[in-house]
């Protein structure tokens, strides 16, 4: 995500979308639909550097993977599933994944000659894609495009699957698009399963859209210091920040509506209600305001927080 600087900070550069201040890189948990999740990794980087960086990447990768409760001597395996847009989709980034035997679906970057070969898969090889809630999606198809493509230097085991559907109404499309539809295509090495699943699967990485706005509701929006190694200490609170929100809502809110409210919603509907610490017979009381709402929610929360 790019993070906009309003003054002249150690580091601060000009961006790809012409604006001035830093470029982060970040990995959060996915919870699934039904909440939130907790960043796991954040690699500050000036507003310059590249999207598709792969030292930076893998950097990202192995603090994530460091920051999982995994046990001594644990083979994390196939059972980490490491999702990118098509910034991630190169060489040396998915040579890392395969070295470390981690499961992958990234965005694959089509190249004209590549969206030229997909010309000979047949009609009858399409499958109607799914849409969020797992239904036939009306105007859209995927296909698997393994042996047509020319993958010599790609991981073992590599697939690619495109997807083609009807753009949108004012959407333009682009030159590796054919027949007026909309060519999309990732890599995965993911040998199980059925083609729409797959693609809906790896869509559902724009859930981490959502974790980058909240990010930014918590403290990313803008880094208030100089200097650089201090702007990274920032971006490590923000990260605490989230994570007590994550948590919070996956123990003492699960059942609850506010399981997946965002920070500005909590912070209205929660954190700002009024309350005062009284003491009294050894024993130390929390009162809210009588007239405050969201107190039962609230209260329920705390509850369930309590140690034992």
């Amino acid at each position: 995500t790019l993070v906009t600087a309003h003054s002249d900070k150690e580091r601060a550069a000009p961006t790809f979308k012409r604006g001035y201040g830093f470029h982060p890189l970040c990995a959060f948990v996915d919870h699934g639909q039904s909440g939130s999740g907790e960043p796991v990794a954040m690699l500050l980087r000036p507003g310059n550097a590249g999207s598709n960086t792969a030292a930076d990447h893998r950097q990202v990768v192995a603090d994530a993977l460091g920051q999982l409760p995994l046990q001594p001597g644990y083979r994390v395996g196939r059972k980490v599933l490491v999702r990118a847009d098509t910034a991630g989709g190169t060489h040396e980034f998915l040579d890392y994944l395969h070295k470390r035997r981690l499961s992958y679906s990234v965005g694959f970057f089509l190249s004209d000659t590549n969206a030229a070969a997909l010309d000979q898969i047949p009609d009858t090889a399409w499958t109607p894609a799914y849409n969020a809630d797992g239904d036939v999606r009306d105007g859209a198809w995927v296909a698997e495009a393994t042996g047509l493509l020319d993958l010599t230097g790609w991981p073992d085991g590599m697939r690619v699957i495109v997807r083609k559907e009807r753009p949108h109404p004012g959407a333009q499309l682009r030159l590796t698009d054919r027949d007026g539809l909309r060519i999309t295509a990732f890599a995965t090495n993911t040998t199980r399963g059925q083609l729409p699943d797959l693609e809906l699967r790896h869509r559902r990485r724009a859930r981490c859209e959502d974790r980058i706005r909240c990010a930014k509701d918590t403290g990313l929006q803008n880094l208030p210091l100089h200097g650089f190694d201090q702007n990274r200490i920032w971006c490590a609170i923000v990260q605490l920040a989230m994570e007590l929100t994550a948590w919070m809502q996956l123990l003492a809110l699960h059942d609850t509506d506010a399981r997946r409210w965002e920070p500005k919603r909590l912070r209205l509907r929660l954190f700002s209600i009024a309350a005062r610490i009284a003491r009294h017979a050894r024993r130390t009381r929390l009162r809210f305001s009588a007239h405050a709402p969201w107190v039962e929610l609230l209260t329920t929360a705390l509850t369930r927080l309590q140690p034992g």
